[in-house]
Formats: C-alpha cells, sequence, structure tokens
C-alpha cells in the first residue's frame, strides 16, 4: 500500500514552528509521506531566510515560493497572494499531493487553499474557528474552512463554531493547538545559553515583544508603533523584540524598532527570527510578554506568564487568564499592573483552554486513518 502524500505549506517562521511536531511525526509515519512547500517570508533575506533554519532541522523543501513583494501596502499584499496561486498551481501539479495541510491565516495560506480548492486537492485545516477581529485574519481563517475536509480545532469552542459553519461533524476534530506540543516534548534553553545564543544579557525585568500592524485598522500604524516604543522607554524594562509579519504596515513597525534597538542595545535586543527553540526558551525566561500576537493567547498560558495584549488584532480569541487586554494609551499603567506580585501569583493558577501539549499525536492518527475527499455538504443544523 503506498503512503498517503501529505503536502504541507508554510510562509512564516511562526507558521512552522507550530507546524514542526506535525512534520516530525509524518516523516516517522509508515502511512504518509511528507511533502512541503516553503514560501513567502521563508524565502526572503529581510525575515531571515528561515527556509535555512528548516533545512537544518532535517526536513526537505520539495518547492520554494518566491512570491513576496519588496512593499507591504494592500496591494502588494495582494499581489503576492496571486504569485503564490500561479506558483502553488506549478507545484501541485508537479508533487501530486493525496492533501495539503494547512495552518492558520496568512494571506498566502488563503492561495495555498484556493489552488488546492480548484485542483480538487483535499485539505486539512489546523487552528480554524477562531476570532480575530482586529485582523483581515479574520475573513481568510473562516474562508479557508469553508475550503477544507478536514478540520483540526484547539478548543472546543471552534469545533463548534467549525461545526455552525457547515461542516460536518464527523469531519471536525479538536485536538488543541500544537504548538504547546513543542513546548511539552522541546529541551529548552537554560536562561544563560539562551544569553549566550542571542549574545545579549537577559537583566530583569524582561519583556518578549511580538507586535503585528492591526490590518483592518485605518489608524496610523508608524505613530502607533513610535507611542508604544516611547511608553517602553519610559517603563525602564528590558525588551527582547522580534519581527512583525510580512503584512500590510510590518515593515513600519520593523524599522522604528530597529532605530530604537540601535540607540541602547544594552536594554534591547532585536532578532529578525528568533526559531521556535530560543523563542519558546525566551518565553519561559522572560517576565512578561507584550504585544499582540497570537503565542501570547495561546502558547504564553502554558509557561503561566503575564501578557500584556494591546489593541484588537487579538479580540475575540479564548484567553486562559494570564491576559491583560489594554489600549495603547493604557499601556503604561497595564504594564504595572503585570508586573505586581498579585497578578504575578495569580497567574501560576492559571491552566492552558488550548491543551496539554497532545494535538500532533491525534492529528497524524486521523490523517493516518481518515478519508480525504475534495467534495462535501453544507451540514444544515
Amino acid at each position: 500500500m503506498s503512503k498517503r502524500k501529505i503536502c504541507v505549506v508554510t510562509g512564516t517562521r511562526a507558521e512552522y514552528g507550530l507546524f514542526y511536531p506535525i512534520m516530525k511525526k509524518i516523516q516517522l509515519s509508515e502511512k504518509l509521506e511528507l511533502q512541503l512547500i516553503a514560501t513567502t517570508m521563508h524565502l526572503s533575506e529581510e525575515f531571515g531566510s528561515t527556509y535555512k533554519q528548516i533545512e537544518k532541522d532535517g526536513f526537505t523543501i520539495d518547492e520554494k515560493i518566491e512570491n513576496l513583494l519588496a512593499s507591504d501596502t494592500k496591494s502588494s499584499i495582494a499581489k503576492s497572494t496571486g504569485l503564490a496561486t500561479i506558483l502553488l498551481s506549478d507545484a501541485y501539479n508537479r508533487l501530486q499531493p493525496d492533501l495539503v495541510l494547512l495552518l492558520g491565516d496568512r494571506f498566502e495560506t488563503h492561495a495555498a487553499a484556493t489552488t488546492a480548492m480548484l485542483m480538487n486537492i483535499p485539505i486539512a485545516h489546523i487552528h480554524g474557528g477562531e476570532i480575530t477581529e482586529g485582523a483581515v485574519d479574520e475573513q481568510i481563517r473562516h474562508s479557508i474552512t469553508k475550503m477544507s475536509y478536514l478540520h483540526f480545532t484547539s478548543t472546543e469552542v471552534y469545533k463548534n463554531r467549525v461545526i455552525q459553519m457547515g461542516e460536518a461533524p464527523e469531519r471536525v476534530f479538536c485536538t488543541g493547538a500544537p504548538g504547546i506540543d513543542n513546548i511539552v516534548t522541546m529541551d529548552l534553553l537554560s536562561k544563560e545559553n539562551l544569553e549566550v545564543a542571542l549574545s545579549w544579557k537577559m537583566n530583569r525585568p524582561t519583556v518578549l515583544f511580538t507586535y503585528h500592524s492591526e490590518t483592518l485598522s485605518t489608524s496610523d500604524i508608524k505613530e502607533e508603533i513610535e507611542h508604544i516604543l516611547a511608553i517602553i522607554q519610559r517603563s525602564g524594562i528590558n525588551v527582547l523584540f522580534t519581527y512583525a509579519n510580512a503584512d500590510d504596515g510590518g515593515r513600519i513597525i520593523n524599522k522604528a524598532i530597529e532605530k530604537f534597538v540601535s540607540n541602547n542595545t544594552d536594554k534591547y535586543f532585536i532578532s529578525k527570527s528568533l526559531g521556535q527553540l530560543n523563542y519558546l526558551s525566551a518565553m519561559k525566561h522572560v517576565d512578561l510578554l507584550i504585544g499582540n500576537t497570537s503565542s501570547g493567547i495561546i502558547e504564553a498560558a502554558s509557561f503561566q506568564k503575564p501578557v500584556i495584549n494591546i489593541g484588537t488584532r487579538q479580540k475575540g480569541r479564548l484567553q486562559s487568564g494570564n491576559v491583560i487586554d489594554c489600549t495603547i494609551e493604557g499601556l503604561t499603567e497595564t504594564i504595572h499592573k503585570a508586573q505586581s506580585p498579585k497578578f504575578q501569583q495569580y497567574c501560576q493558577d492559571v491552566v492552558n483552554v488550548y491543551g496539554q501539549g497532545k494535538a500532533s499525536v491525534q492529528i497524524i492518527d486521523i490523517l493516518e486513518s481518515h478519508e480525504y475527499s475534495s467534495t462535501k455538504r453544507f451540514n444544515d443544523l
């Protein structure tokens, strides 16, 4: 019996980190064969050429799709999506996958789903049913859900929402979030070894900061990030910054942070791509997370770390109790609250609502045993 060919399409460092435990198990499976397509940010030197880390981790990249335009305006993102669609059709033709496995809600992920759907290739989707009201990811995610045959959700609430969208219950599985698998299985670095890896001292208090543009907002992103950085400077905290994604406005954020960090490299450090090991190790050893990234909502609770979530990008996502939502104007007060002994102690009792690190095992079992199809019926409730 021939192996089922599972084609993973990944476009960012963060998404690849979530795919990692699943891809490792596909490699070990006697029933599945891994095919891998790297796109968008992975092929960009500006964002760290992270395809090299994928190869270093022992994966063979079957196709490299260079679709990212040099600017990050709304029109260039649309063009990058279109280019990805064209190039992915050729890649699928060459690889002939039995199923395309996608995660999340980015523009290149939508291109990968659209192309697979039009070529009658079944799709399995991870992290459907979630809500993020402040970003265009919201519409992209639900659109991918409607193009997909199998669904792997991170909570029962999200499973029910996918079913509410007309997907048959027997094709929707609550597996938990695969990113937590890495926390459970990876041998994370000690604080000292992480400092060596970064060539930077994590003096207390240290914050891990990741901030992306709110792609549905009409506000001035340059003004927003400069306001946030001014508050950080006044707070006196040390900060480990990571790059924003290649979204509309992402490069504006990265340039502002680069300039800010250059003024005080003892207190501040910026990385284009920490990689999953360094990123999770940093999350373990910092005192606080600030930004608006999904990892602050999903993974940080497993470390029982306080998180400050700025703005509306993640509005609607389930939280585990360690997250404080705030506006930019309220950031100063929220930093004080998050650092307080009372809130720090409160976080020690937090249980992560996104699971305990068993998602990849369940996903592999379903990919090995379940039927695949490019056609389905709408399931009326």
